[in-house]
């Protein structure tokens, strides 16, 4: 149902034919890089979350986490993610396939800095066993009431890694 609502939200776009539908799932960073055939870190996972009662959806890199004092800093409260079925009935799309596409209007989008280190990137579609590839810049176009980029996750910076 709601991949079926991206698909005419692009067609309005000309690029509904660019969504890939996956015979495995995709809900996941991990599954999706199966599926798509790139590594983890380019997946473009949407997570939503709670800002003065209103939903957001956030979109990083599938190798950044939230930083819960960077959040805090820019949207001025603790990071909240919407349960299961808040995410179902305010942003329209259930969690392994909520994306920045198709959203009600009082549902916000914001990019993190943390994708701008790929040439393309794979959000969902809209359910979870899909993906469409996309520039920075056009994911910054076609996603649904984009607010900005922020900068609000850790562990994808080279100075963050691990050894």
């Amino acid at each position: 149902m709601s991949i079926a609502k991206v698909r005419a939200y692009f067609e309005a776009f000309g690029i509904a034919d660019r969504i890939r539908e996956f015979d495995v799932s995709s809900a996941t960073v991990e599954l999706a890089a199966v599926a798509v055939g790139v590594e983890g870190a380019r997946i473009a996972k949407s997570m939503s979350f709670k800002v003065d009662e209103q939903p957001i959806i956030i979109v990083m890199a599938g190798d950044a986490r939230v930083d819960n004092s960077r959040y805090k800093g820019h949207f001025h409260t603790k990071a909240k993610m919407l349960t299961f079925e808040e995410a179902h009935e305010q942003v329209g799309h259930d969690p392994g396939g909520v994306c920045s596409f198709a959203l009600p209007e009082n549902v916000k989008t914001y990019l993190d800095v943390s994708l701008r280190r790929f040439e393309t990137v794979f959000p969902a579609a809209g359910s979870s066993n899909s993906a469409i590839e996309m520039t920075c810049a056009e994911l910054e176009k076609y996603s649904s009431n984009f607010v900005e980029w922020v900068d609000v996750c850790k562990g994808w910076r080279e100075e963050e890694q691990t050894v």
